[in-house]
């Protein structure tokens, strides 16, 4: 509550802002409200009662807004009112007049800025919208419903890569979830590359994944698309948990884990890998709010051995956590400290939209915390620290941020787990959704790796750990990193792996018992020349290196690309992994992209099988 003066003259306005028009005191009073004195001039004359009593109530509503303020900081959705996200969250009605405006004044400011600082989310209460929803660089498009058909968006929720004439292949950084999408014409286009994420959505007609350009995506998960999904220049794809009536075609791999009407055919005549069930995962979280305006985020339950959508039945399964359990952070006032404080005290965070630099690390360390990002927000490591540590054991969740490298080196990004410490329960995993690193492309970055995993059984889907090929600060010796993902923890699951031109090996897996589901990895552009691109054993580095001490590991679809434009190097593997029965790779190949110095390339595809894509574009094996 603010200190408040009630008009000394006759108009003077007081601390809250608010003018008042009343006569000059004869006499004052004292009156006690909450724990602050307020100091209350009485004008003697009965004349004066009326404005007295306007002044008091006008007190009562402004500090009763102030006390509704610092709540809402910490969440304040289960009272039925809307909750503070920010200047960067929108909210949607049905019937919202001047809801299309909003979103392609949105969509104007982020359809071209692939390393702009606008981050957003555009979020839809339950009900039927007529609508076209393009959807630019950060920019977060959700259904707040508990089931996908509860918010029906009459229109396209699209991305095309018309600002980079129809090339998709920087169409990163953009989310679509829960909702149902209804095209007039019959068809929706999500033309996107990497870290762009369509969940949970029901598509009324066909989904079309390139818009006739290049593209090289991509992630379709617990989605239902009533007619044909057609990836037309995708390069490669990962479905899981999805259903279609049928897809039609591909290109180099594409994987389907847990879908129902998955592609026929064999490898590697056809590019599809098909995995009947999935193992172990659970969906992403998201935020609903109901019919009595109460905001919730629904945590999924966790599934095994799993097949098609989780709403199909028409019921959302999942645990219902009120919003006021989490800790809302905004970019422009946290620090580490602040938000570290509110999870000791044992809060849930979210983390609404924006650019966050944080002078240290974000240590979440009591078990079933959720980290859940709304509009992809950065978390910038400012000062060489890591950004987010999750010394808990078991449950945590983190969902939906991108980790962005400084200027001063930091040994890795993104930490779970601690060294040396057998963390991790089977039955209540630690798991890891649209987790988005960065070095180098936006500014100055260097980081030694991105993410690391020391916990057992972590599961992680829609990894995109990216050293820039382009934009700012990008050069050998700019934009440092050595490793992409290093796995020390057992038994680690992951669905869709991306990591791409780390300096050297892109992929360290130390631990036993990995599996990974869909592997994309394109090695460095630019290595200067063959004597500084050389591991301990051979020229050049395998993107994906299994340690020497692992005796158990399977890996399904896997590409390995190359163009070695600055040096004609040569890496002896795309793959290489000890020799051992327990350690099996099911379908990989490898890929000669063209503007390549001549005579580089890979030799061969895994432990010098396969071939070579020197002289030849493509090779594979079973």
């Amino acid at each position: 509550m603010k200190k408040v003066f009630i008009c000394q003259s006759l108009t003077q306005e007081y601390s809250l802002g608010v003018q008042c028009d009343i006569p000059p005191m004869s006499k004052s009073i004292e009156v006690m409200s909450g724990d602050k004195l307020l100091r209350v001039a009485k004008q003697i004359e009965y004349r004066s009662l009326f404005y007295l009593l306007i002044g008091f109530f006008l007190i009562i509503a402004f500090t009763g807004a102030d006390a509704e303020e610092s709540s809402l900081k910490a969440g304040a959705g289960s009272s039925g009112m809307q909750p503070d996200f920010g200047p960067n969250v929108f909210v949607f009605e049905p019937g919202q007049l001047d809801a299309q405006h909003q979103i392609d004044t949105i969509f104007k400011q982020q359809e071209r800025a692939q390393f702009g600082t606008g981050r957003y989310a555009l979020l839809f209460k339950p009900g039927s919208y007529e609508l076209e929803v393009p959807v630019g660089f950060y920019t977060h498009v959700a259904g707040l419903g508990e089931l996908p058909d509860d918010v029906q968006i009459a229109g396209h929720v699209w991305t095309d890569a018309a600002w980079m004439n129809r090339n998709a292949t920087c169409n990163f950084w953009r989310a679509v979830e829960n909702l149902s999408v209804v095209p007039p014409d019959g068809v929706n286009v999500w033309a996107i590359s990497q870290a762009a994420p369509m969940r949970r959505t029901h598509i009324q007609g066909d989904l079309h994944l390139s818009s006739g350009g290049w593209s090289s995506g991509g992630y379709l998960a617990d989605c239902k698309v009533d007619g044909s999904v057609v990836p037309g220049t995708q390069q490669q794809w990962l479905s899981r948990n999805s259903e279609w009536k049928q897809w039609i075609g591909g290109a180099w791999n594409m994987v389907f884990v847990g879908c129902k009407n998955a592609p026929e055919g064999e490898w590697p005549d056809e590019p599809f890998t098909v995995v009947v069930e999935t193992q172990v995962v659970r969906e992403k979280p998201y935020l609903i709010v109901d019919s009595d305006g109460r905001w919730f985020v629904v945590l999924p339950p966790l599934r095994k051995r799993a097949a098609g959508i989780t709403w199909g039945d028409g019921e959302t399964p999942g645990e219902k956590l009120p919003l006021e359990d989490f800790y809302l952070a905004k970019p422009d006032e946290e620090t580490a400290e602040s938000i570290n404080a509110a999870l000791r005290a044992g809060k849930h965070l979210l983390l609404t939209p924006g650019i966050y630099s944080l002078e240290d690390t974000i240590v979440v360390s009591r078990p079933g915390t959720i980290v859940l990002g709304l509009g992809l927000p950065s978390l910038v490591s400012s000062t060489g620290k890591t950004t987010i540590r999750v010394d808990a054991a078991e449950g945590v969740d983190v969902s939906g941020i991108l980790f962005d490298a400084g200027s001063t080196e930091v040994d890795t990004l993104f930490q779970v787990g601690l060294p040396d410490q057998s963390l991790g329960n089977s039955k209540s995993p630690i798991c890891l959704h649209d987790v988005f690193c960065r070095v180098g492309g936006n500014g100055e970055g260097k980081s030694k790796c991105m993410v690391t995993i020391y916990s057992d059984h972590v599961v992680g889907e829609n990894l995109w750990l990216w050293r820039a090929d382009h934009g700012k600060s990008v050069g050998w010796d700019d934009n440092t990193c050595e490793t992409g993902l290093r796995v020390e923890g057992d038994e680690v699951t992951i669905f869709g792996l991306f990591v791409e031109h780390t300096q050297k090996h892109q992929t360290v897996w130390n631990g036993n018992g990995g599996r990974v589901y869909f592997y994309q990895s394109e090695m460095p552009y630019d290595p200067p020349s063959q004597e500084a691109w050389r591991s301990g054993t051979g020229d050049g580095y395998a993107s994906y290196k299994v340690g020497e001490d692992v005796t158990t590991h399977e890996a399904w679809g896997l590409g390995v690309y190359h163009v070695f434009k600055d040096a004609p190097v040569v890496a002896e593997n795309a793959i290489e992994t000890p020799d051992v029965p327990g350690i099996i790779f099911h379908h990989a190949l490898t890929y000669r992209l063209s503007g390549g110095q001549q005579g580089s390339g890979i030799l061969n595809v895994i432990n010098g099988q396969g071939g070579e894509v020197v002289t030849r574009q493509k090779a594979t094996v079973k």
